[in-house]
């Protein structure tokens, strides 16, 4: 099945492609490559799900944050794509960052949340390597951010 398929089939509803607040661009196409800058963790209501990992949140909390990140990925690839995703020939990396305690060493069951996502949606496309890294500190304080990069055809 297509990757619109599949956002059909699951109920995917993928969020409004948000543009950046910063001094950057949300995606850029380098020949096959596109690099899709970080995306943080927020809500269906677009509030931010904010908090540390091992402290105001679990894990099963943490892996659903990360599913919303890998949403706004998605929407920002099909933006980016003039919404045609079949245009994407596979998932080539993504790296999670989970704002967690000194002792949460969990960080890679959170990632799986956009992992499982991505390959849900593009299924053998959506296999990928990955870095799941630990943080003190994200941006406005949410729990999940991830970036991606993916090849197109």
């Amino acid at each position: 099945m297509s990757a619109e398929d599949n956002i059909k089939k699951y109920g995917i509803n993928l969020p409004a492609a948000v543009d950046p607040v910063g001094s950057y661009v949300a995606t850029k196409i380098s020949g096959k490559l596109i690099f899709i800058s970080g995306q943080i963790s927020i809500d269906e209501n677009g509030s931010l799900i904010k908090g540390k990992l091992g402290k105001e949140l679990n894990v099963e909390q943490g892996y659903e944050a990360a599913k919303r990140c890998a949403l706004s990925i998605i929407s920002q690839l099909k933006k980016a794509c003039d919404n045609d995703l079949s245009k994407i020939n596979s998932c080539i990396k993504i790296t999670g960052y989970v704002n967690s305690t000194d002792n949460f060493t969990n960080q890679p069951k959170v990632i799986n949340g956009a992992s499982d996502l991505i390959s849900q949606i593009f299924e053998d496309k959506g296999a990928h390597a990955r870095a799941a890294i630990s943080s003190n500190s994200l941006p406005l304080g949410v729990s999940v951010e991830i970036e991606a990069i993916f090849s197109l055809n």
